[in-house]
């Protein structure tokens, strides 16, 4: 029997029963463990001024450190990049959709939306990634919930339009939602948007040994470059960084950016690396590259306003 540690959100839930129901094909007995964390406990206010990073997963890796479950999956998006002793991530199934969506009933894209027009959102990306694309042209609200929350509050007329991720309304049924598509180069996903998580304990071979079939090593290469950048400028949850890493002709290709709380300012750099490279070094030579250009002054700024 694996037992499969998982948050009880709706979204969750389906993130588990597609892993628990892939093992089963391959085999296992698996029971689903459905654990609560803080980050569904408070649900007023962006992610970000929760105060603390893995509000998302740290109950789920302490139950998982504690051999109360075997595995934990996660969105790999909401997995904090600093290691945790004793955890490692031991699959990545292939990537899901990556993009951000746009979601109305009054317009067919962000830009034919009406000037004043209020957009909903919870996460600081996407929010400076609108600012930086219009300015003060939308007012933009923060909004949290689950993604049913989140479109009930577009249908009682609380907000014009919606960001959401492609990947949780294609996962939940609900893609015909989408009204149109926020895709580079005006936005980029977070780091990991898109992809799952699995992690084990790293010195449970036996069950390291189970998963890894469900790994896909070009997501899981793309990731780690993603992991690795994000890791490196120290942002988490603070700051408003976006990544793509992309593999093409055993070519490994990883965008980065980091946005100014108001938008104005944007650092952008892409990197390269042939298969056989290291996906971690060449996140980090990036992140170096984004600081070197100005990411640095960028995040001494989010840290000022956190103290």
């Amino acid at each position: 029997m694996i037992r499969l540690g998982t948050r009880g959100s709706v979204l969750a839930r389906w993130q588990a029963d597609w892993t628990a129901t892939t093992l089963r094909r391959l085999g296992y007995n698996v029971e689903i463990v459905v654990i609560k964390t803080s980050g569904d406990a408070i649900q007023d206010g962006p992610i970000a001024n929760i105060g603390a990073t893995g509000v998302f997963t740290k109950e789920i890796q302490r139950a998982l450190l504690d051999n109360v479950v075997d595995i934990a999956v996660h969105s790999l998006k909401d997995l904090p990049t600093e290691p945790v002793d004793g955890l490692i991530l031991g699959a990545v199934p292939l990537r899901g959709p990556y993009r951000d969506v746009f979601v109305s009933q009054i317009a067919k894209t962000i830009e034919e939306l009406p000037k004043g027009s209020v957009i909903g959102t919870g996460s600081l990306r996407r929010k400076t990634q609108i600012l930086h694309r219009f300015g003060n042209r939308f007012r933009i609200e923060d909004i949290r919930g689950n993604v049913e929350t989140r479109l009930r509050k577009l249908d009682d007329g609380q907000v014009d339009a919606l960001v959401l991720a492609e990947a949780g309304l294609v996962r939940l049924g609900f893609s015909e939602r989408i009204t149109s598509f926020l895709e580079p180069p005006d936005f980029f996903p977070a780091v990991g948007q898109g992809a799952l998580g699995i992690e084990v304990r790293n010195d449970d071979s036996a069950t390291a040994a189970i998963v890894e079939p469900l790994n896909d090593p070009t997501t899981f290469a793309a990731v780690l470059a993603e992991r690795a950048m994000l890791r490196t400028l120290q942002g988490g949850c603070i700051a408003p960084i976006a990544a793509l890493g992309t593999v093409e002709n055993n070519c490994l290709s990883l965008q980065g950016r980091i946005l100014s709380a108001d938008g104005t300012k944007v650092i952008q750099r892409t990197a390269t690396a042939s298969s056989t490279e290291s996906p971690e070094s060449l996140g980090v030579c990036l992140a170096e590259e984004l600081l070197k250009n100005g990411a640095d002054e960028i995040m001494k700024e989010f840290l000022l306003q956190r103290r």
